[in-house]
């Protein structure tokens, strides 16, 4: 087993061990500082104590000699310090605890004393070869003048011993929670690119084609999300390529026919004596399926159009000024089948669209609704706005479409009756491409329908407010 696979789990690592170490050596730094800091000031409490007792017990003489000094501390008895200076204002040595060294007599040469002598209180301590070293003076005074001074020197082991003790144990907690968090951070690592390693597998999976692949993972980390997610999206590939194929067999059947029409009439024409009348019927034959071709062939691109351009550059477009234009083209249809159409156009029906968009989408529906009508039948478009919205309603007294077709129609190459469609000369692609433009302008369509009675279509886009129309209203 690999702990390290990849650079990233390397880099996770090291960081993991880069931050732990700081932060123990700052743990070890500062609990070692606030250890002796108490310890610091516990013995300055301890040895003020004494020295103060001491430098107290001459408040009454005038001048310092050995003899009253050797009194006074003759009654103290020890007072438990590695040694006890007492000198007088010249700092001259007139007691000395110290057996080996004795400095009685001597002048003590120390800046503490000086500058106790000085009128200062004095006070160090270290901790230094496993030890808690210390020195303190004072003044001796009599009538505000310094007369003499105390010094004293400690030497302590056992709280050197405490401090050391103390500091070890820190340390080894230290090394052994470093080495807790080595081992975790070496486990989640190994963890952490298992769990990548198998979303990366399953993307090269997909890759390649297996869009059914989906990925088990446990858990409520972010990988689990990535992975949920992962499965999301195959699961829109698969949705994708389905359509995708589906769309390729309805599109590669629907041109198919006319295509076989074409062929078969030409292969008649050419294999058959015909009479003038016979032929000028089989070409014009070819001609309305060439035609046919020609309409499903603009439909796929406009399609096509639609679902590539997710950015159009969009600008005013008056909906009642639409329906004029289509009604103009649109009119020798409907008189050819005696369907008559009628209109109720409220002014200032502004949208912001593509007006290639709102054309298509209004051709398509009110062409539907003149095609699939009965004769004598009728094609009514109202178009009325909101402050918010703009509503296009297309209603006709048609064959209308069943319930269960309803949630289809909008489906490419759907039809509900594909005998019927075929011979109106439709495709099943037109609500495709008007349901298509309507959701790339931000709008939404809808349709109620009762078969023998009517269909009515219900397209909603936000109303666009201009300046001159908000001044003259």
């Amino acid at each position: 087993m690999r702990l390290f696979s990849n650079s990233s789990q390397l880099r996770n690592a090291l960081a993991y061990m880069v931050i732990a170490s700081l932060a123990l050596m700052f743990l070890n730094i500062y609990s070692a500082s606030n250890t002796r800091e108490l310890m610091f000031q516990a013995k300055y409490a301890s040895v003020q104590d004494k020295i103060q007792v001491v430098a107290s017990s001459f408040e009454t003489a005038d001048t310092l000699s050995t003899e009253t000094v050797d009194q006074v501390i003759s009654v103290l008895g020890d007072i438990n310090v590695s040694r006890l200076l007492i000198t007088d204002a010249e700092g001259k040595v007139l007691y000395d605890s110290s057996v080996n060294q004795n400095a009685v007599g001597k002048f003590a040469l120390l800046e503490a004393v000086v500058q106790a002598l000085g009128g200062n209180d004095v006070f160090h301590c270290t901790y230094h070869a496993g030890a808690l070293q210390s020195y303190a003076a004072v003044p001796i005074m009599s009538r505000a003048n310094p007369i003499g001074c105390v010094y004293v020197m400690d030497f302590d082991a056992e709280q050197g011993e405490i401090i050391e003790n103390l500091e070890r144990n820190i340390l080894r907690g230290s090394w052994i929670l470093l080495g807790g968090m080595v081992l975790c951070s070496a486990v989640f690592s190994v963890v952490s690119s298992k769990r990548m390693r198998k979303i990366l597998l399953s993307m090269r999976l997909v890759r390649e084609g297996e869009y059914s692949h989906k990925i088990q993972m446990r858990g409520d980390d972010e990988y689990t999300t990535l992975a949920t997610e992962f499965n999301k999206l195959t699961d829109r590939l698969q949705e994708s390529e389905a359509t995708q194929r589906q769309f390729v067999s309805d599109a590669s059947h629907e041109l198919k026919t006319p295509l076989a029409s074409i062929k078969l009439l030409s292969d008649s024409i050419l294999q058959n004596d015909m009479d003038a009348d016979t032929m000028r019927e089989f070409v014009s034959d070819i001609g309305n399926e060439s035609d046919r071709l020609t309409r499903m062939t603009q439909k796929l691109l406009t399609l096509s159009k639609a679902d590539a351009e997710t950015v159009c550059d969009h600008e005013v477009v008056d909906l009642s000024e639409i329906v004029r234009r289509v009604f103009r083209m649109l009119v020798p249809l409907a008189d050819k089948t005696e369907v008559r159409l009628t209109a109720n156009l409220d002014r200032g029906c502004f949208v912001l669209s593509v007006e290639d968009d709102a054309y298509q989408i209004i051709f398509n529906l009110v062409e539907n609704g003149i095609k699939y009508n009965h004769s004598g039948g009728s094609v009514h478009v109202t178009v009325s706005h909101t402050p918010e919205e703009v509503e296009l309603l297309v209603e006709d007294t048609g064959m209308g479409i069943p319930q269960t077709s309803i949630e289809h129609i909008f489906e490419r190459f759907y039809r509900v009756d594909k005998a019927r469609s075929r011979q109106a000369g439709g495709s099943g692609l037109g609500l495709s491409i008007v349901h298509e433009l309507v959701e790339r302008n931000f709008g939404s369509i809808a349709v109620s329908s009762e078969e023998g009675k009517g269909t009515r279509f219900t397209v909603r886009l936000p109303f666009f407010a201009l300046e001159e129309d908000e001044n003259d209203a």
